[in-house]
């Protein structure tokens, strides 16, 4: 084996950790493998002899790419439309296999790359080092041309922004996760009954144009009606996440971490008066969205 072939070796020992960082950094799988090939091509050009740790090494270098892809991100303002990022979910990222990008995709909830996509670059940067990946914050600092002070407290300001404040009791929050989490189930089989279950008779729902079909009503009311409506669109509840909209239970839909939807409930005696599908881009922007804690995966 020469020295090439050994070099290529220990990278692709660390390649699978390479990407699961960026893609918790990035929130997509085809600029993940951007940013671990890019580091493979700046290994190729130092003097790894003079490396102590490879593995700390390689994880430096994803980052410094990754934060300079969320900073030019950033500045070009990029609102990615919807079949866009349909078209990204179909297909696998460039040099991985089908189950490869599977894992991935499925290591990592949509709700918490929505949340990520909200904190700035560096928080993103810090958090996911700290919190994911136990990187300490003198080791986190350079990176992010901070103190380990300062980016300890942009990782802690990063930490409140993806857990959210509900704005309901404990036992509110468990009550209603119980009811929207039975919806959704039940919207996800095509389950009539089990939709009719968790409606109030005189449930009203309401929906941004974006999110109907055409001729379709913004507004339905009444249970039968709303459960049908619902079993008609049950192919777009596959996507659908439970997470923390403007302080309550709602759903999300963000296939790859880009919100296109989202569905803010009202609840009353466990079942549910109201709900408002969410898809205008404006207002969606305007949400204030969490993670709830047993979405976390990591």
């Amino acid at each position: 084996m020469n020295e090439h072939d050994g070099l290529a070796e220990r990278f692709e020992e660390q390649r699978g950790q390479l990407r699961a960082l960026a893609y918790r950094m990035l929130g997509s799988p085809s600029e993940a493998d951007d940013a671990v090939q890019e580091a493979w091509l700046r290994l190729g050009r130092i003097d790894v002899q003079r490396v102590d740790n490879l593995a700390g090494w390689l994880r430096t270098v994803v980052t410094r790419i990754c934060l300079d892809m969320l900073r030019s991100r950033r500045s070009r303002q990029e609102d990615l439309v919807e079949q866009q990022v349909l078209d990204e979910v179909s297909t696998p990222a460039r040099g991985t296999q089908p189950e490869n990008e599977a894992v991935l995709a499925d290591s990592v909830s949509n709700a918490l790359l929505v949340v990520l996509d909200t904190l700035s670059p560096a928080e993103r940067i810090a958090f996911v080092l700290h919190d994911m990946f136990a990187v300490p914050f003198d080791q986190i600092a350079p990176i992010v041309e901070r103190t380990p002070v300062t980016t300890k407290k942009l990782a802690s300001r990063a930490r409140q922004k993806v857990q959210g404040m509900p704005l309901v009791s404990t036992t509110d929050l468990a009550r209603h996760r119980r009811t929207v989490s039975a919806f959704l189930s039940a919207a996800r089989a095509g389950d009539l009954n089990g939709i009719l279950a968790v409606l109030a008779p005189d449930v009203v729902r309401r929906a941004d144009p974006a999110a109907l079909a055409p001729g379709a009503a913004a507004e339905v009311r009444g249970a039968r009606a709303v459960a049908e409506g619902t079993v008609a669109l049950a192919h777009r509840s596959q996507l659908a996440e439970l997470a923390l909209v403007n302080g309550a239970v709602g759903v999300v839909v963000a296939p790859r971490g880009r919100l296109v939807l989202a569905v803010t409930f009202a609840i009353e005696n466990d079942k549910i008066v109201e709900y408002d599908v969410i898809a205008d881009p404006a207002r969606l922007r305007n949400l204030d969205l969490a993670v709830l804690s047993s979405d976390r995966r990591e």
